[in-house]
This record gives structure tokens, sequence and C-alpha cells, in this order.
């Protein structure tokens, strides 16, 4: 990508908002309930007195909520720093921009990493499987958690573009324009299957201890799995 003009946003900080809790559990799209709900995010801009100027950033596999700006002693900065601050496409001089870590991502918001609340243990592999209807709701809980009814746009690309999809199908009203990239509304057999492998290269390697490693104190990143 060339040149884009505008400014780095500089500093900023991830916060973290409990959106579901106890009381009010998430209820998923398998019939599972999950509590607590915690969930990342970053604020760059300022929301005006309408709270009509809101943007929401949804993110892509491998993204989270760092989309923009530096964090303190960081040389790079967030994964679309040059999509988003002042003077930038997504114009912080003008949108309140609203970033979060989706359900699972283990980057501040709940996933298998977190603390089961049943057991004392992480979730590990217990941890709910996850529909595109979920993140909605986790993120749809974040707005409510700001006060912000309605975003001016929601947007996002790969896996970002597939929850923008999801929400203005089944929330349409919530916002007032959908930019999605580099999406579609399913995957292929040839992408169901490179993720599968990509799995399998986790799931194999010694340091995985069936998904106990958090708690057996092991890592599995080996560079290659082992055969058998």
């Amino acid at each position: 990508m060339g040149h884009v003009s505008g400014t780095s946003l500089g500093l900023v900080e991830t916060q973290i908002a409990t959106v579901f809790g106890p009381g009010d559990p998430l209820r998923m799209r398998s019939g599972t309930t999950l509590a607590p709900v915690e969930v990342a995010y970053e604020t760059y801009g300022e929301l005006n007195a309408e709270r009509s100027n809101a943007i929401y950033i949804c993110h892509a596999l491998t993204g989270d909520a760092h989309a923009a700006g530096y964090h303190e002693g960081d040389e790079r900065p967030g994964w679309w720093d040059n999509m988003i601050g002042p003077g930038r496409p997504i114009d912080t001089d003008h949108w309140f921009v609203v970033a979060s870590n989706i359900l699972g991502g283990c980057r501040g918001t709940t996933g298998p990493s977190s603390i089961n609340p049943a057991t004392g243990e992480p979730y590990a592999l217990d941890f709910p499987l996850l529909d595109m209807a979920d993140f909605v709701e986790v993120h749809r809980g974040l707005a409510r958690h700001l006060g912000i009814e309605r975003f001016a746009a929601v947007v996002g690309g790969s896996l970002g573009g597939m929850q923008v999809l999801q929400w203005a199908l089944t929330h349409p009203r919530e916002m007032g324009r959908a930019l999605i990239f580099a999406t579609s509304s399913r995957l292929t057999a040839q992408n169901i299957a490179f993720s599968a492998v990509g799995r399998q290269a986790i799931m194999r390697d010694p340091g995985f201890n069936e998904g106990l490693f958090l708690t057996r104190g092991t890592t599995p990143s080996r560079a290659s799995p082992s055969r058998g």
C-alpha cells in the first residue's frame, strides 16, 4: 500500500469491559451460556453529544483490539494504523472509533486461556465452540456498555468482514453503513482444508499437551509438527 497522509494517534491504551455477567450471561448460538465475558477494546477520537459519529472496527483472524496508535514501549503501531487517525481514511478528527478483540481471541477478551469459574483452571478445549453470531453479540454488548445504539459504520475485512455481514443481516438498524472488504458469506472447501492443516500443526505439537499446555508449562511453538 502506498503512503497514506495524516498522523498517528500516538500513545493509546487497551481497556477491559465486562459485558456479560453471571446474572446476564452470553447466550450463544449453540445453546451454551458463558459468563463472565470480558472484552479488550480501544477507542480513538471523541464521541459527539448525539453519539452519532461512532465507527466499529471488526478485526481479521490475526488482529486484536490494538488497531491504531502505539502502546508504551512499542516500536510498531497497531495493525491498521495507516487507516485510522487524524487526517487518515477513518479520520479521528471526525469519528469516534471502537476496536475490540473478538470472543475467544485471548488478547484480553474471554477465551480458552481465561479461567473457567466452574473449575478454577483455564477453559482450554472446554471453551465453547463459536459462531459468527456469538462474535456479534459480544460486539453489541460492548456497544451497550459504551452507550452507543447505532454506529455510523461498521468496518471489517476477512473474518472481520464476516462479522460485519452477520451484524448487518441480523441487526441492520444498528449501523448506517456496512463496509466489508476481502470477505465472503462462507468459506470454500479449500479454505476449510487450510484451516484444518493449521489446527493440526498446533495440536500435533508435543507441547500442546491435549490443550492443557497453560497448566503444564509448555508451549506448542515447534516450527514443524512431529510425524506419526
